[in-house]
């Protein structure tokens, strides 16, 4: 008996043209924001710091994270050394560290933020890593951005992502637990350095630019996503 039915298609990565093919005209945002922010401030602060220096912070709209481990994380950023940006929703800031002068040290290297355009900011030249969840949008987004990771998953598929980032696209790392649940600072200030200095590092930001390009190529005239959209809609307009 014939199979009439339409096979599985794949496509995308589906992030706004701008970034990758540049074939739909002002396509550049998701056009949907849980939050809104004067991004501003942020891309001149950017703007001051050198290529590929900066950790990009960020876990999503929903993960949170308990006071014990905000500051492990903390300390694990100031400890690195390295430039930052953290998004840290209002709902969480209250587990940042109440030490009156904590604002005064992380503004020698850091900036927190309470949220931001995610696109915009992996696609910024500054960008070295992206400290991450992992939630399924966010890997994409640094993968077809061409960013390396480092991989804190919290929970569902972001256990899975972290493996797809670490062992099969081989583009980041993943954070080890302790044995009391908890990734330390100590941890957290080897792990970034990893990324944005060591010699794995190197090889982790030469795959995720293989994979940018990858994507790009996926989505091009001719690419296999494209490829696949074209016969949709040749079978749905038959």
């Amino acid at each position: 008996m014939a199979n009439d039915h339409m096979p599985c298609l794949t496509i995308g990565p589906t992030i706004p043209s701008s970034y990758l093919d540049n074939r739909v005209a002002n396509d550049s945002d998701y056009s949907i924001n849980l939050f809104h922010t004067d991004n501003s401030f942020t891309s001149n602060w950017l703007s001051t710091k050198p290529r590929g220096s900066v950790v990009y912070v960020a876990f999503g709209s929903m993960a949170s994270l308990d006071e014990k481990q905000m500051e492990e994380l903390v300390f694990g950023l100031m400890n690195s050394n390295c430039n930052f940006l953290w998004v840290v929703r209002a709902s969480e800031d209250e587990k940042l560290p109440k030490d009156s002068n904590f604002m005064e040290q992380v503004s020698k290297k850091g900036l927190i933020v309470r949220w931001s355009p995610q696109l915009e900011i992996l696609s910024n030249e500054a960008i070295g890593c992206f400290f991450s969840h992992c939630g399924w949008n966010s890997t994409i987004e640094a993968l077809s951005l061409g960013v390396p990771i480092v991989a804190m998953p919290q929970w569902t598929d972001q256990t899975t992502n972290a493996k797809l980032v670490q062992d099969l696209w081989k583009m980041g790392i993943r954070v080890r637990v302790d044995e009391k649940g908890l990734v330390g600072r100590e941890e957290i200030e080897t792990c970034i350095k990893e990324v944005l200095e060591g010699e794995r590092g190197k090889e982790m930001k030469k795959n995720a630019l293989k994979w940018k390009e990858l994507a790009k190529e996926a989505l091009s005239e001719g690419g296999t996503s494209d490829n696949n959209i074209e016969a949709l809609v040749s079978k749905l307009t038959k």
